[in-house]
C-alpha cells in the first residue's frame, strides 16, 4: 500500500480511537464538547442509575429521564421534559454555550427544556453535568466545584433515598412531586406531595388544590399520621425544620436496596422496594376510609375498629351537629360542644385520648421550649385552648403543641399512635376519672390475681420437686432403676429388645436376681395362677412391698412382640380400673411384667366358687359392673390411644382389697387411630365364649369386639354362670342362648344368682340382664358403645329391644374355661379354623 494514501486512513482511526476513549471515560458527564443523543445513555459511575432518551408504555413521544439502571424492569424516577416531550428521536442533551443544561433537537437551537441557571461569563465553558450514584443528576461549575443546578431539586413523580421533600426558606425553592398524568404519559398530573408550612409544618397529598390525606407532623419519631414509619434496618428517616429550610428526607442503610417512594395516577402515595426481581409494595396512603381527609367532620375522630357500628365518634364533651346525618352515617358534618356546659374556670380539666393523629396542626401554636407540664397548664390557663400534645414526644416529650379552635381530622391507631389532651367539662371530667377509677380497680386486682397465681404456681414447683425427690428416693430404695453397671442399662441389647429402639422405655427394669428373691425362685408356694401365657407369682422386694409377677411361658403363644405390646400399652394407662404395672424384666427368654400385688386375685375366683361370691351382694356386682365398664369405655376413648382389648374376660379382672374391678392382660390388645373404628386381622386370639362372631369367624374386629366380651361378663356375673355352661333343658344352648330363652319367656328374672337371695332390686337387675343382650348382639352394628353402655348403666331411660345373640351352640362341650377352641360351629353352621393360643 501507498504511505500516502494509507495516511488518511490512519487519521480516521486515531479520530475514532480518540472519541471512543472519551466516551469511555466520560461515561457519566456531559461536558461542553461532549453532549448525549437519542439511543446514547449516561450510566452513573456504580452504574446504579442510566440517564437517557425512552418513551412509555404505547406512547411514541420521546422524554429524557433517569432510570435504574441494574432493575430489569424500566423503572422511571425523573423526567426532564415532563411537559414538553420530543415528537421524534432526533434530541440532543447538551452543555451550551451559557453553561446551561438543555434539550433541543438537531434543527433547533431554542431549546425544548433547560435547567435555567445563570451562569458567570468566566465559568460559561466550565459547566459539567454528572449523573451520581444516588440517582442525582447534578451541574457543576469545574473551577470551584459548586453545583449550581440538581434534578433532586426538581423532582417528578419520585422521592429516592436521600432527596428532600420540603421548602428552601432562603430562596423559595419547593421541592414536591406531582403524579404523572398516565401511566405512558410523564406528563405534570393533578395528585401531589408537599409539605404544608404553615402553623405547625405537616405533610398533605393534594388533588389540585384539596387535600386527600395528611400524614401529619413531625413528632420525633414519625409523622403523626404514618404510625408505621418507625427507624428500622432499612430506612433512616430525619426532618429539619429550622430558618433556613424545612424538609423530610430518608436514607437507605445499604445502598444495594433499591427504594422509592411514588406518587401515582389515582392519587395514592406508596412505597416499594426491588426483591426478587420485582418491585414490592412497602406502604401505602390512603388505604381506609379513616385515612381520608375529614373523613369525619370537626370535633370528632374515626376509629377504623368501630366501622361495624359507624368509625366516626364524637371526641369526649362533644355531640353530632346533625343527629340526623350521623344516624345516616354521615360524619362530615362533625360535632360541636354539648350545649349548657362551661369549660373555662368551671372546674374544667383535661381527658386523654390515646394513639391517635393529632389533628390539623395548620392552626396549632407551637413552643418548643415548654416541658409537658408547662403545655398543660398554658392550656388550662387559656379558656380557648381545646387540646394539646407534645410536639416532640422522644426522650419523654419536648415542647408544646395548642389548639385553638375545632379539632380537624383527628383519627385512632390501633398501636403507635400519639396521645391527646382534650379540654372537658366538669362532668365528663368526673365520669372519666370515674370510669379510670374502676379501671385502676380492676388493673390492681388483676394485679393482685397475677401475684397470688405466681405465689401459687411457686408453691406447686416447690411442692412439685419435694415430690419428685421424694419419689426419686422411694425408687431408688425399690431398686426399679438399673445403674450403669447392670446388663439392663439403657443402651443394653435387652432394652432395645424391649423397645425396639435407643430410646428410653417408660417402664423402670427390674434385675432378674431381684425378681428371683422376691418369689423364692418362682416357688410353687408363691403361685397365684396359671394360665396359657403362663404363670402368676406373688412376691416380696426387700422393703416389703408385695407385687405380682406375669411370667412369660417359653412355650407360650405370646412372643416378644406381644410381650412388648402389653409392656408399651400398660406404661401409657393410668385408671383406677386398670391394674398398674410396676416395672418389667427381660433377659435371655426370661420376659417377666411386675404389677402392683391385688390379694383378691381374679374375678373369676369369686363369681364362680360357691363360697366366695357369697360376699358379693347385688352393690357391691353394680359397681365390679360399672367399674369394668368404665374401664374399657376408658381403654375406647378417654386415653391417649384408642385401644382394643380383644381378651377381655373374668379372670383377667382383678380385685383390689375393696374388691374394686382392675382390667389386666394387655398381651392381645390393638391400637387403633383416631378414627379408627375396625380392623383385620389372619391370626384370631382370644377366649373361646367371650369373641365376636365377626371376629371368631372373619378376624374383624373393633370396639364392639369388646362390647361383646362385656355383654357376656355382665351376664356371668349376674347368673354366677359361665358362658360355656350347658343345660340339661336345652343341650344346645350355652349361657347367652339360655338368658335370651328366658328373657323372650319373661323368665329372665329366675337367671340370677341364687346367692343374692331376695336382696335386690328386681327392676335394676332386669334392666342389667337387657344390657348385658344388648351387648351380645349378632350384628356389631346393633350393639352399644362403652359410652351408650355407661349411659344406660347409670341412668333409668328406656331400653331398644335386644336382637337375637350371637352364639346359640349346636354342639355340647364341657364348661371348662378355655383360651384355645377348635370348630366351634355359629349359628350359620361356619367353622373357625384357627384361634392362636394364649
Amino acid at each position: 500500500m501507498n504511505p500516502a494514501s494509507s495516511l488518511p486512513f490512519l487519521y480516521s482511526v486515531l479520530l475514532l480511537l480518540s472519541l471512543f476513549f472519551q466516551i469511555c471515560v466520560s461515561l457519566d458527564t456531559i461536558t461542553p464538547n461532549q453532549a448525549i443523543k437519542d439511543g446514547q445513555t449516561l450510566v452513573s459511575n456504580q452504574k446504579a442509575f442510566a440517564l437517557g432518551f425512552f418513551s412509555h408504555g404505547n406512547s411514541t413521544k420521546r422524554y429524557v429521564g433517569i432510570w435504574y439502571n441494574k432493575v430489569p424492569e424500566q423503572t422511571i424516577v425523573w423526567v426532564a421534559n415532563r411537559d414538553n416531550p420530543l415528537n421524534d428521536s432526533t434530541g440532543i442533551l447538551s452543555i451550551n454555550g451559557q453553561g446551561n443544561l438543555v434539550l433541543h433537537t438537531q434543527n433547533q437551537t431554542i431549546p425544548i427544556w433547560s435547567a435555567n441557571v445563570s451562569v458567570s461569563v468566566s465559568s460559561t465553558n466550565n459547566s459539567m453535568a454528572q449523573l451520581l450514584d444516588s440517582g442525582n443528576l447534578v451541574l457543576v461549575q469545574e473551577d470551584n466545584k459548586s453545583v449550581i443546578w440538581q434534578s433532586f431539586d426538581h423532582p417528578t413523580n419520585t422521592l429516592l433515598p436521600f432527596m428532600k421533600l420540603g421548602l428552601d426558606r432562603r430562596t423559595g425553592l419547593n421541592r414536591f412531586l406531582t403524579c404523572w398524568k398516565t401511566k405512558d404519559d410523564p406528563g405534570t398530573g393533578n395528585s401531589s406531595l408537599r409539605i404544608d408550612p404553615i402553623g405547625f409544618p405537616q405533610l398533605f397529598l393534594y388533588m389540585g388544590q384539596t387535600p386527600t390525606w395528611r400524614a401529619g407532623p413531625w413528632n420525633g419519631l414519625r409523622l403523626s399520621g404514618v404510625p408505621e414509619m418507625t427507624q428500622n434496618f432499612i430506612f433512616n428517616i430525619s426532618f429539619v425544620n429550622n430558618q433556613d429550610e424545612i424538609f423530610i428526607m430518608y436514607g437507605i442503610k445499604d445502598p444495594s436496596i433499591f427504594s422509592r417512594m411514588v406518587v401515582n395516577e389515582s392519587g395514592a402515595v406508596e412505597r416499594y422496594t426491588w426483591r426478587n426481581d420485582r418491585w414490592l409494595q412497602f406502604w401505602h396512603a390512603p388505604k381506609e376510609p379513616c385515612d381520608n381527609y375529614l373523613h369525619c367532620g370537626p370535633n370528632s375522630y374515626c376509629d377504623p375498629s368501630n366501622a361495624d357500628k359507624f368509625e366516626c365518634t364524637c371526641l369526649p364533651g362533644f355531640e353530632p351537629k346533625s343527629s340526623q346525618d350521623w344516624y345516616l352515617r354521615d360524619g362530615s358534618g362533625g360535632c360541636v360542644r354539648k350545649q349548657g356546659v362551661s369549660t373555662c374556670n368551671s372546674g374544667e380539666g383535661f381527658v386523654k385520648l390515646a394513639r391517635v393523629k393529632v389533628p390539623n396542626t395548620s392552626v396549632a401554636r407551637a413552643n418548643m421550649s415548654m416541658s409537658w407540664k408547662e403545655c398543660e397548664q398554658e392550656c388550662l390557663r387559656n379558656c380557648s385552648c381545646t387540646g394539646y400534645t407534645s410536639a416532640n414526644v422522644s426522650m419523654g416529650g419536648i415542647g408544646c403543641l395548642t389548639w385553638h379552635g375545632n379539632l380537624v381530622d383527628t383519627r385512632s391507631y390501633t398501636n403507635d399512635g400519639q396521645d391527646l389532651y382534650l379540654r372537658v367539662d366538669a362532668d365528663v371530667l368526673a365520669q372519666y376519672a370515674k370510669k379510670n377509677g374502676l379501671r385502676n380497680k380492676g388493673i390492681r386486682a388483676t394485679i393482685g390475681v397475677s401475684v397470688a397465681v405466681v405465689l401459687l404456681i411457686a408453691v406447686f414447683i416447690v411442692y412439685w420437686l419435694i415430690m419428685r425427690k421424694k419419689k426419686e428416693k422411694r425408687q431408688s430404695m425399690y431398686n426399679y432403676s438399673v445403674t450403669m453397671t447392670s446388663p439392663y442399662n439403657e443402651d443394653s441389647p435387652s432394652r432395645r429388645e424391649l423397645d425396639g429402639t435407643g430410646r428410653n422405655s417408660d417402664l423402670p427394669l427390674f434385675e432378674l436376681s431381684t425378681i428371683v428373691a422376691a418369689t423364692d425362685n418362682f416357688s410353687i408356694a408363691n403361685k397365684l395362677g396359671e394360665g396359657g401365657f403362663g404363670s402368676v407369682y406373688k412376691g416380696s422386694l426387700h422393703n416389703g412391698m408385695e407385687i405380682a409377677v406375669k411370667r412369660l411361658s417359653k412355650s407360650s403363644g405370646q412372643g416378644i412382640e406381644q410381650f412388648k405390646t402389653e409392656v408399651a400399652l400398660i406404661a401409657k394407662l393410668q385408671h383406677r380400673n386398670l391394674v398398674r404395672i410396676l416395672g418389667c424384666c427381660i433377659q435371655g427368654e426370661e420376659k417377666m411384667l411386675i404389677y402392683e400385688y391385688l390379694p383378691n386375685k381374679s374375678l373369676d375366683s369369686f363369681i364362680f366358687d360357691e363360697t366366695k361370691r357369697l360376699s358379693l351382694d347385688w352393690g357391691k356386682r353394680c359397681e365390679i359392673i360399672c367399674g369394668i365398664a368404665r374401664g374399657i369405655l376408658y381403654l375406647h376413648q378417654d386415653s391417649r390411644l384408642r385401644i382394643i382389648h380383644r381378651d377381655l374376660k373374668a379372670s383377667n379382672v382383678l380385685l383390689d382389697t375393696t374388691l374394686n374391678p382392675k382390667i389386666s392382660d394387655f398381651g392381645m390388645a390393638k391400637i387403633f387411630g383416631g378414627d379408627q373404628i375396625e380392623a383385620n386381622t389372619n391370626c384370631v386370639v382370644g377366649t373361646y365364649g367371650y369373641m365376636s362372631p365377626e371376629y371368631a369367624m372373619r378376624g374383624l374386629f373393633s370396639i364392639k369386639s369388646d362390647v361383646f366380651s362385656f355383654g357376656v361378663l355382665l351376664l356371668e356375673i349376674i347368673t354366677g354362670k359361665k358362658n360355656s355352661t350347658y343345660y340339661h333343658d336345652d343341650p344346645s344352648s350355652n349361657l347367652i342362648g339360655h338368658v335370651w330363652d328366658q328373657w323372650k319367656e319373661d323368665k329372665a328374672m329366675e337367671l340370677i344368682d341364687s346367692s343374692l337371695g331376695e336382696t335386690y332390686p328386681a327392676n335394676e337387675v332386669s334392666r342389667y340382664i337387657q344390657i348385658g343382650l344388648l351387648c351380645v348382639q349378632e350384628h356389631a352394628e346393633d350393639r352399644p358403645t362403652m359410652s351408650t353402655v355407661v349411659f344406660m348403666l347409670g341412668n333409668d331411660t328406656p331400653l331398644p329391644s335386644p336382637k337375637q345373640p350371637a352364639y346359640i351352640f349346636k354342639n355340647t362341650y364341657n364348661s371348662k374355661d378355655r383360651s384355645t377352641s377348635e370348630g366351634a360351629n355359629s349359628i350359620n353352621d361356619l367353622t373357625i379354623t384357627r384361634i392362636d393360643g394364649r
